[in-house]
């Protein structure tokens, strides 16, 4: 797998069980590569993509220590398979882990190629050389909210409160969550029962929680998953104290660290500011009906008209 996104107890718990699938390709009983996919309705259309709260899914290609150019070609081919044992649909939008980086062979099979990006810190064995690479505004903050604004950091408050700070970022911009509170607790559960997850909350000395952090990790990667915080509390530094707080703690259970990204500017330089390397990924996106395909192209021309800056493809 490239990382747990691509996990069957993650796919069950967050497209459902049922309402997702897999392409595995194997030689000779050994696995060369597998594929995984989210399948749900919208509409009337039937959609592949990635279920909510994933970054990335996607192909996995077992790694082969044979010459570039026939490591490309064994691609090719295997990519071949996966689009023909797709099953029917009207809509493929997915965006590849990073690490996924040969879209050649979707290109010749029809499928359009966007780019986003992440940050990530792609090493956490120096604590002290990620804080030093933090920009002044970073380290401010993380002091300020413990010595001005006697921030605590705790990790016990519970789903239902982080996700009451959760909702507050979405409805200062205007917007609705994008999940339900059931479906975020039902992933929840999944992830503590596997030990894979680790809320925190920046609480002051009134018991107000200015902010909170969601991170689940593997043995690679720790993913900043989810987060939030009080509008009415913005100014005390408490996102960056839980920003690093998290790394510190990822440190300890795996090797890098995933900010998830983000196309808003705002959001990309806040995380720019922790010294984390700009990554790119694939988003893949083929329309196989007519008025579905016009619909879209018509969209990604009104996102590129307002300066949006991806492929405005996304996700639906």
């Amino acid at each position: 797998m490239n990382s747990l996104f691509e996990s069957n107890w993650w796919l069950d718990g967050t497209a459902g069980k049922g309402n997702w699938g897999e392409i595995r390709i194997e030689t000779g009983g050994h696995p060369e590569a597998r594929f995984v996919y989210a399948r749900r309705r919208y509409r009337g259309f039937t959609l592949l993509t990635s279920p909510l709260l994933t970054q990335s899914s996607g192909p996995w290609f077992r790694k082969s220590e044979g010459k570039y150019s026939r490591q490309l070609a064994r691609q090719k081919d295997l990519v071949a398979e996966m689009v023909r044992q797709l099953p029917d649909h009207d809509l493929f939008s997915m965006g590849f882990h990073w690490s996924v980086t040969n879209g050649l062979p979707w290109h010749w099979h029809g499928y359009r190629l966007g780019c986003r990006y992440t940050y990530r810190l792609e090493s956490l064995s120096d604590l002290q050389a990620i804080w030093e690479r933090f920009e002044p505004n970073i380290r401010t903050d993380v002091k300020k909210a413990t010595d001005r604004f006697g921030l605590a950091v705790v990790t016990d408050l519970g789903i239902d409160r982080f996700l009451d700070v959760n909702g507050l970022t979405f409805r200062r911009q205007g917007l609705v969550l994008p999940y339900s509170r059931e479906f975020v607790r039902r992933l929840d559960q999944a992830c503590a029962e596997r030990g894979v997850r680790r809320m925190f909350f920046a609480v002051d000395e009134r018991q107000r929680i200015h902010a909170v952090l969601y991170l689940v990790w593997d043995d690679q990667q720790a993913y900043y998953l989810m987060g939030g915080g009080d509008p009415e509390l913005r100014s005390s530094g408490a996102t960056s104290l839980l920003v690093w707080q998290a790394i510190q703690f990822a440190a300890g259970v795996s090797r890098s660290f995933d900010f998830e990204g983000s196309m808003l500017e705002p959001v990309e330089r806040f995380f720019r500011a922790f010294g984390a390397i700009q990554t790119p990924y694939l988003v893949v996106t083929k329309a196989h009906n007519r008025l579905l395909r016009t619909a879209l192209n018509l969209r990604a021309a009104g996102r590129a008209a307002a300066g949006c800056g991806d492929d405005g493809w996304g996700s639906f």
